[in-house]
């Protein structure tokens, strides 16, 4: 069941109908955790048993870790000495990061086992595992990366000291929510419990602002990214006849792609909580107008940024121990995303990309604060532009990597990125016969694309303009009708895979 299908549609207009004609909180978790259920049966109905049973082992987890029972039930015993309730509280402490740690491991463990133990066996033992289609990525249930690392944010804010739930029911709906289950965005535990607590029937403005985020995701992915990806996918799968003309406009159009994409997977699935009384965090702000790749990771897949500082690279010590350890950290910490993507080799060398970028712009910032002329260039609008089109570069170039994680066609597309003539039938066979339109003519509109993206960036970022609901209820119609007439069928989201 695909968020643009008309089955999601009357799936998510008749759970809505069920979920606001109860007025007690409990049964609408019930309403949400079974319609979630349904959901993710109509995808990979046989790994509910393993989802569910995860879940019941996190939430106990939780719980032990929350358990205040520091030096027992002797806490307020006025006979127990002082020494020996810093010794129970010692001892507690140890017991609760032990449990800690098991949950953690386990986690990562069942993230390593579906996403990476099929290729580590191929590797070492030339040991194939098939599935239905013969890939290793089947085998992995969907979702399960966004899921596990929920979870272990989950256990380590618990032992930070945040409350523990004692309802499985409010811990099993928060995890298999629906809208967030299979690509995010990744959310905090704590931040929808509260809202569970709290629901209220949407306002006609808020349900308005659901309906526009659903329909301009669907917009998103089927008339833009999916069209663009016909010619990415014809690219880079005849990349012996491309030529370097061919190689950057496809690497320009993934890029572009994988940004609609995802970022539409987000808006619909905030939308469809929204409709729930439910607010999700967002994902994306603007990530290609960034001048720099500090500024990237602050903008692009926020939720999962958010993540990597808070429970890797914070208690790696982050900044906090000098230049050189906090280069250190910035490379494991991009190393580690890299691997959380796919267990392919070219996951490892865009993570390797992305942390040494990291590096190199700390390294250039501790220079420009020792030296003011070179703080000045990166402040006035000829080094705000060289700082973009670095940025840019170095993001798009990345992505290669990310489309072809197999490094023996990644580092054909570099090798072929200069001086490489197509062969004579590209063009025909591509442009011609499939796109039905000139490489200057896909170019425009890649830049036409570009431009608009712009637009919106200047009035909804900068000058935080937005349409107000009537127009948005005007453009929703319209959005689904484009959908309905033009969109090309079964193309499954990008993030799907990872």
């Amino acid at each position: 069941m695909k968020f643009t299908s008309i089955f999601y549609g009357l799936f998510l207009l008749s759970v809505l109908g069920i979920y606001w004609s109860l007025a007690n909180q409990k049964l609408r978790l019930w309403t949400l955790l079974i319609a979630s259920l349904v959901f993710y049966a109509s995808l990979h109905i046989q790994y509910i048993p393993l989802l569910l049973a995860l879940t019941f082992i996190n939430f106990r987890l939780g719980r032990e870790i929350g358990k205040n029972t520091s030096p027992g039930k002797h806490a307020h015993d006025w006979q127990i000495s002082n020494e020996e309730w810093q010794y129970a509280q010692a001892d507690w402490n140890r017991r609760r990061l032990k449990l800690l740690w098991l949950g953690v491991i386990l986690n990562v463990l069942l993230l390593l086992g579906f996403k990476y133990l099929p290729a580590l066996l191929k590797l070492f033992f030339d040991i194939q595992i098939h599935s239905s289609n013969g890939s290793f990525k089947s085998i992995a249930p969907l979702g399960i990366s966004f899921f596990t690392f929920e979870c272990i944010a989950y256990l380590v804010d618990v032992y930070r000291g945040a409350p523990a739930t004692e309802k499985f029911l409010k811990f099993a709906t928060y995890k298999l929510f629906f809208a967030k289950l299979i690509s995010g965005p990744i959310t905090r535990y704590h931040n929808l419990a509260t809202q569970f607590n709290t629901l209220e029937l949407p306002t006609s403005d808020r349900v308005v602002e659901a309906f526009w985020l659903i329909s301009k995701g669907a917009f998103k992915k089927c008339i833009l990214a999916d069209n663009l990806g016909i010619f990415v996918d014809l690219c880079f799968g005849n990349l012996q006849r491309a030529g370097s003309g061919d190689l950057w406009l496809a690497t320009f159009a993934y890029g572009l792609q994988l940004y609609l994409d995802f970022s539409s997977y987000v808006d619909m699935a905030r939308g469809s909580a929204l409709l729930f009384g439910l607010v999700l965090p967002e994902n994306f702000d603007f990530p290609y107008f960034s001048t720099s790749i500090a500024e990237f990771w602050r903008r692009w897949h926020m939720t999962l940024g958010d993540w990597l500082r808070n429970y890797l690279y914070f208690p790696l010590g982050g900044s906090r121990q000098g230049l050189t350890r906090t280069c250190w950290n910035l490379f494991i910490v991009m190393l580690v995303a890299g691997i959380w993507h796919g267990s392919a080799w070219g996951f490892v060398v865009w993570g390797v990309f992305h942390g040494l970028a990291l590096a190199v712009h700390r390294l250039t910032d501790a220079m420009s604060d020792r030296y003011e002329h070179l703080e000045h260039f990166w402040q006035n609008p000829l080094g705000v532009v060289v700082a973009w089109l670095l940025t840019q570069l170095m993001v798009f170039t990345s992505w290669i990597w990310f489309r072809l994680p197999n490094l023996q066609d990644s580092s054909l597309v570099i090798q072929r990125l200069w001086g490489h003539s197509a062969d004579e039938q590209f063009a025909q066979k591509v442009y011609v016969e499939a796109l039905n339109m000139s490489q200057y003519q896909l170019t425009c509109l890649l830049v036409i694309l570009a431009t608009l993206m712009g637009i919106v960036y200047a009035l909804k970022g900068k000058l935080k303009l937005d349409f107000n609901w009537p127009v948005k209820l005007v453009f929703v119609p319209i959005c689904l009708y484009a959908v309905w007439l033009l969109a090309p069928e079964g193309v499954p989201h990008i993030y799907f895979d990872f």
